[in-house]
């Protein structure tokens, strides 16, 4: 070996002893790190046992924390955790490289627990008790930087079995006493939100009686029973073997009223719990499915379902979002009691898969454009109170062939504002005039998309009377 390769080996000697010094020091627990709290109370080295963990989905951030609560009692000793990497388990604290985790105060945040109620919950801790009379760890916080997040519990004790029995029991707190039992919610678009972000929005549960849904005889009738009236009869279906799950499918253009028709079947069913998915939160179909199992009797609303079936876009979890869904209406298990209600403007775009197949979609309905008598009377609705005579609203409903529910109603609230704004009384000239303005605009929308799509070699779908989606919509207002 030559001087400089002699010098060479020397110098890399001393850098590599540098770094293990510098290691060494960074890693130097302390009285005040977890390894030295978690040995204490355990009796051993935490790193000779393994920890037993389970997740829950971030919406459940209130459940956990109260069954947390409960199962461990008033005697539980809790240390918060500084600021480090996002992405730990129980593991990571204890080694604690780099000395970026010690003990410190509990950080808490107000979550959502109804439409306008909250909760103080713990963002993230460590708890030291007695289960079973024996010394755990627990460890609770929000993971999941990117995709969807989620709540990770992780335990550790002498013995796996006892950690295990522990978690089931905090799983069964979380659905027996939920506080999302009986409520209506809006699953947010979890991906590349920020950990601990809010991914549910709760709702007054709507209240939309029969006779303001106006659908051709016999199909609202049709509909409750399928989705709401089926509930009633649980556990005498149950009991000679039949499934409970069920599929339902609202489709017809745009302004037709599938979502008031699903509003109106939501107030009709006061026991269930209501989730409401459309858009990119459709990517949350299976927790989704999961959580509505827990807390049977439910319903499950993915509007826009075309998305799904249409975009073979991969998931979170890397499988097409279609599959999912598919999964989660064959899956759910006959004797869940749920209730999938989907709606589309774009029948024809659907995948065969999702229809095919009984027990998906066991009842397919068509709400479709008002024929006379409905018109009349969804003017007769919509009209009520604004002293616009009979013979106006029967001529407007004549004049209308053709239109959508929603039409009518923004053809009554022009004729209103009109009045109003000249500071007078609604008149009949008032709404005729509204009916043959609306009706105009359309046409020159209609030409307008037309020549787009011929200029563009597009394909545009002509339709106006788009229906807010949405429980944050009008019609969910």
């Amino acid at each position: 070996m030559t001087d400089s390769e002699i010098d060479v080996a020397a110098f890399a000697r001393r850098v590599t002893a540098f770094l293990d010094r510098l290691e060494t020091l960074a890693t130097d627990q302390g009285e005040d790190s977890f390894a030295a709290e978690f040995t204490a109370h355990l009796g051993f080295d935490p790193l000779t046992a393994d920890p037993v963990s389970r997740t829950f989905p971030q919406w459940r951030h209130a459940d956990l924390d109260q069954a947390v609560e409960q199962v461990l009692g008033p005697t539980a000793s809790t240390l918060g955790i500084s600021d480090g990497d996002p992405e730990y388990t129980l593991t990571d604290l204890v080694v604690n490289r780099g000395g970026i985790y010690r003990p410190s105060a509990v950080a808490r945040q107000s979550v959502q627990v109804g439409p306008r109620q909250q909760r103080r919950v713990v963002s993230e801790a460590v708890y030291l008790f007695t289960w079973e009379q024996r010394p755990v760890v627990l460890l609770q916080h929000s993971a999941g930087d990117y995709g969807v997040p989620e709540l990770r519990v992780e335990v550790l004790c002498a013995d796996p079995d006892s950690a295990q029995r522990l978690l089931d029991e905090v799983a069964e707190r979380i659905d027996a006493q939920s506080v999302l039992r009986g409520q209506v919610m809006t699953l947010g678009a979890p991906l590349f939100e920020p950990v601990g972000a809010s991914m549910m929005t709760f709702h007054e549960r709507p209240e939309v009686p029969e006779s303001s849904v106006i659908l051709p005889h016999g199909l609202l009738g049709q509909l409750h029973r399928h989705v709401v009236g089926l509930s009633a009869l649980a556990e005498p279906l149950r009991q000679a073997g039949q499934h409970l799950r069920r599929g339902v499918l609202l489709y017809g253009a745009p302004g037709t009223g599938k979502t008031h028709t699903v509003r109106h079947l939501i107030g009709a069913a006061p026991e269930a719990t209501v989730l409401l998915l459309t858009g990119e939160a459709l990517v949350s179909i299976s927790l989704a499915a999961q959580t509505a199992r827990a807390l049977q009797p439910a319903i499950v609303v993915l509007e826009d379902c075309d998305l799904v079936a249409e975009d073979r876009e991969l998931s979170a979890d890397g499988r097409p979002l279609l599959f999912e869904l598919l999964d989660c209406l064959d899956g759910e298990g006959g004797d869940a009691d749920i209730a999938f209600v989907l709606t589309t403007n774009r029948i024809s775009v659907l995948e065969p898969a999702l229809t095919q197949r009984p027990g998906r979609i066991d009842l397919a309905v068509e709400i479709p454009r008002p024929d006379l008598a409905a018109r009349t009377a969804l003017f007769g609705l919509y009209a009520a109170g604004t002293g616009f005579s009979e013979t106006a609203r029967r001529t407007a409903a004549e004049q209308t062939e053709g239109i959508t529910a929603s039409f009518v109603r923004e053809a009554v609230r022009r004729a209103v504002v009109t009045a109003l704004a000249e500071s007078r009384d609604p008149e009949d000239a008032d709404l005729l005039s509204a009916v043959e303005q609306l009706s105009t605009d359309q046409e020159h929308l209609a030409a307008a998309l037309s020549s787009a799509e011929d200029g563009f070699g597009g394909e545009f779908e002509a339709d106006y009377d788009e229906e807010p989606h949405g429980i944050e919509g009008e019609h969910w207002a």
